[in-house]
């Protein structure tokens, strides 16, 4: 095999599982839905959890549980130990995201709204989303707040900027 064909497999590969450990590393917010399996106990598996406005959730013999800002697998081993305190001697559980919160575009876009966040999503596959841009959008002055920004800094954006849940995309006018 071909030293250039090599190293290009090698850069997949590693790509590849940045991504994985990209969405492995997720924080979980206000609006995501999770699915709780916990294996032999159907009481106390559910298929769709909604994370409320303070990103928590209420759980059967552990009652409110926080998962603002926590990975699934975080969320998986406060359950563990929640159920191991003398409820299950040792429970098997799986959290995964179901649905992630959604992002929103404004501004000049045809549809602007909230929309389903999608793991991998840039800006110019949000603006398809939103029906593409209209005839006086600016490719060069778009704006994104990030969702997990408390101080709701505004950042400037370009068509390759990656999207994440809970950003606000703003598209401005282009000047003529």
């Amino acid at each position: 095999m071909p030293m250039h064909i090599l190293k290009l497999a090698v850069l997949l590969l590693l790509g590849f599982a940045l991504q994985a450990q990209a969405e492995t590393q997720y924080r979980l917010s206000s609006g995501d839905v999770v699915r709780i399996n916990v294996y032999g106990e159907p009481d106390l598996s559910f298929e769709e959890i909604r994370l409320n406005d303070a990103g928590t959730f209420s759980y059967p013999f552990i009652g409110e549980v926080n998962a603002l800002d926590k990975t699934p697998r975080e969320i998986e081993d406060m359950i563990v130990k929640g159920l191991q305190d003398g409820y299950i001697v040792d429970p098997r559980v799986s959290v995964s995201v179901i649905s992630y919160r959604e992002f929103y575009i404004s501004g000049e876009v045809n549809a602007p709204g909230g929309y389903p966040f999608q793991p991998g999503l840039t800006l110019d596959r949000a603006i398809a989303l939103a029906g593409g841009l209209t005839e006086r959008a600016s490719k060069r002055r778009i704006t994104v707040i990030r969702g997990g920004d408390e101080s709701r800094t505004i950042e400037k954006a370009a068509l390759d900027t990656i999207v994440k849940p809970g950003d606000t995309i703003t598209i401005d006018q282009g000047f003529f």
